[in-house]
């Protein structure tokens, strides 16, 4: 068995640094020599690595681990966490404009229509949503006209989770109708905000405060701005209280944030900022500033969504005091990842920012680690970070 898995490994780091040398062909270096932040080479360098380490062009798809283990490169079928390496090849583009990754955004696409039957859709509504807020992403930086019809499909099937069980809501997914959750509203919320911006349909605003209201009115401590992350999961109508998750806050605050700039309410973004300030109290260690580990899986991928929309406060107004401390958390979190949480030889991360990866560095985890990165190259360009 070891035998194998050193054969694996090997078979592994020879594919990688031949697609390394195709995604590094002297256009890293064009585009960042020495007037580049240092946030945007580490981002940078982090996309390289992921290319290198996850990509299979057989399969148009990024695997589910590397090294790439037996099922572990294809098995299960992680279709929420591609929509979120949709995100980050976006994160490159816009901040890079090579068109690099406007081709690999065409190839995902392809890849992912493939494992998919040919379609977008599936069973799950908060799966739909992050595909959905991803390629509208995708097709606002590069004008490419199949990114909005993928969002636009996905957008109407989304619509028909919403019911009235539980005072109303979108459903987590289509067999379980009366299940009510964070990851499957608040996301819609920003979606339909986004593309009543984009394209002016009032028929999506009304879906994106309807939704909002439902989140608000459910899901959030009035007191606090925590968000809880679900209802009715057990059948007995009780809010899971204790299931507090960063990407519930994250959603939430990004909700806020996209209803804002969709309507000019103050009111939203004080939702927002009130949810962000909590985040202090409720998630990071009072020693340190830094945002807790939530194991492996999906919960890698967790802390990656809170960064991305705490990166959307921020913008808003950066010279608020919520968003400089959320600045300061990002940068905290960012330092220690790439001080710690990377591995000794490649950028390759950990499920916590401030540990030393396991051997097999899970696609959740790695996508996580570059959403920070982006967030604060992003941040960096602006002259939002020190």
């Amino acid at each position: 068995m070891k035998t194998n898995r050193i054969k694996l490994i090997a078979a592994a780091a020879i594919a990688a640094v031949a697609v390394l040398a195709v995604w590094q062909s002297g256009l890293l270096r064009q585009t960042f020599g020495e007037e580049s932040g240092i946030w945007a080479e580490r981002a940078e360098e982090a996309q390289s690595q992921f290319q290198t380490s996850f990509w299979d062009d057989g399969r148009g798809l990024y695997n589910n681990a590397s090294p790439c283990m037996l099922q572990l490169c294809t098995d299960p079928f992680n279709y929420w966490w591609l929509a979120h390496a949709v995100d980050v090849l976006v994160d490159g583009y816009e901040r890079t404009g090579d068109k690099k990754y406007a081709d690999q955004l065409g190839k995902l696409y392809q890849g992912i229509l493939d494992r998919n039957a040919g379609v977008f859709p599936n069973e799950y509504y908060d799966d739909m949503e992050w595909m959905a807020l991803a390629w509208l992403r995708a097709y606002d930086a590069t004008e490419d006209e199949r990114y909005k019809e993928a969002a636009l499909v996905l957008w109407e099937d989304i619509q028909t989770g919403w019911n009235e069980e539980m005072g109303g809501g979108i459903a987590w997914r289509k067999t379980q109708l009366d299940y009510k959750n964070t990851p499957a509203n608040a996301p819609a919320a920003i979606l339909a905000a986004r593309l009543y911006q984009r394209f002016g349909a009032p028929n999506d605003l009304a879906w994106a405060e309807k939704i909002y209201r439902w989140q608000k009115d459910h899901l959030v401590d009035p007191e606090t701005g925590l968000v809880w992350d679900g209802m009715n999961r057990t059948g007995d109508g009780s809010i899971d209280k204790d299931w507090k998750f960063t990407y519930g806050q994250g959603v939430y605050i990004g909700a806020g944030a996209e209803m804002y700039k969709a309507t000019k309410d103050e009111a939203y973004l004080a939702d927002a900022r009130k949810t962000a300030a909590h985040l202090g109290e409720a998630f990071t260690s009072p020693a340190t500033g830094m945002l807790p580990s939530e194991g492996e899986g999906d919960g890698a991928l967790f802390k990656g969504v809170l960064v991305r929309y705490m990166g959307e406060l921020i913008a808003l107004d950066p010279d608020d005091a919520v968003s400089k401390k959320l600045a300061e958390m990002l940068e905290t979190n960012g330092d220690s990842l790439w001080e710690y949480g990377k591995g000794a030889d490649a950028a390759l991360f950990s499920n916590s920012w401030a540990q030393t990866p396991d051997e097999v560095v899970q696609l959740s985890t790695q996508l996580s680690g570059m959403m920070l990165l982006e967030q604060l190259a992003r941040l960096e360009s602006v002259g939002s970070t020190k």
